[in-house]
């Protein structure tokens, strides 16, 4: 995740907030790849009628906003590579729950929410429009460290183009402060992310990666107030969800310290693919509380 705040003991100018650190594996979180152990079934055709109905794919909805105004470059956060797609082989091993399910409660209608810095609005991004601005965030030292997507558009374009493309457990967004996209947002769900082999998941957990474009945003608050407000927006919206989950490499305090300030509890370390990640989780039990 992107660098946090100025209170870290990390310099936050050149640490970014979170990593891309999950890689992409559609297939059943709870399930091991290795030596599966497999039942050939034969179905009557009334529950092969049922099964079909049950699992035939949803259709991609796209949403798209209105015009959202250009920004400097600003200050990243990191992520775990994997919250995207849901296409690609062994896509169709998570199980689905109905045809016309949205799998995250449709954020493209989230209203704005208030913050210490200004009214925070998620936009789900369009290629056509955001990359260019994005791309700029990710070449940025501090935040290529942990994304590991430096390089011309096209490799942003790919990024974002493969969540788009997939099943919806993943959404790339704009966080637009007082009209002004300031910062890149992944929310996803944990529950069904290769994220959840490496944690005790429940159902609907939701999983948060961010990027904050310009290093002026950074090291001054402005990280942990849009984590909580960003993670109030989850829970308000998504009244199944009862946690919001985020992982952080261990090395990137300034990350850990702004998802304490928001209200996050420290749950555990964690062996990721490609990191050793901080296993933060805010409770819906808690939100008041902390």
């Amino acid at each position: 995740m992107p660098p946090t705040d100025a209170d870290a003991a990390v310099d936050p100018a050149s640490t970014p907030f979170g990593s891309r650190d999950s890689p992409t594996n559609p297939r059943d979180p709870g399930a091991s790849t290795d030596n599966e152990e497999t039942l050939d079934l034969r179905l009557t055709g009334e529950l092969l009628t049922l099964y079909e109905a049950a699992t035939t794919p949803r259709a991609t909805v796209t949403h798209s906003g209105g015009a959202v105004p250009s920004a400097d470059a600003m200050p990243s956060v990191g992520r775990f590579p994997s919250a995207g797609a849901g296409a690609g082989a062994g896509a169709e091993a998570t199980p689905m729950s109905t045809a016309t399910e949205d799998l995250l409660d449709h954020i493209a209608t989230w209203a704005p929410v208030s913050t210490p810095a200004g009214a925070l609005h998620l936009a789900p991004v369009r290629i056509d429009r955001d990359v260019p601005l994005i791309s700029r965030w990710m070449n940025d030292p501090a935040v290529a460290e942990f994304w590991e997507l430096a390089g011309p558009p096209d490799v942003t374009a790919k990024h974002v183009r493969t969540q788009l493309d997939g099943d919806g457990r993943s959404v790339p967004c704009l966080g637009v402060l007082d009209g002004i996209p300031m910062s890149y947002w992944e929310i996803y769900r944990a529950d069904l992310d290769p994220l959840a082999r490496h944690y005790p998941a429940r159902p609907h957990d939701t999983g948060i990666h961010l990027l904050i474009g310009g290093a002026p945003d950074r090291g001054r608050g402005v990280g942990g107030a849009l984590i909580r407000a960003v993670s109030d927006l989850v829970l308000g919206n998504r009244r199944s969800c009862a946690r919001v989950v985020a992982e952080p490499d261990l090395r990137n305090t300034p990350s850990i310290s702004a998802f304490l300030t928001a209200g996050f509890r420290f749950s555990a370390e964690a062996d990721l693919p490609a990191k050793r990640a901080a296993l933060m989780i805010r409770e819906r039990a808690l939100r008041h509380a902390l």
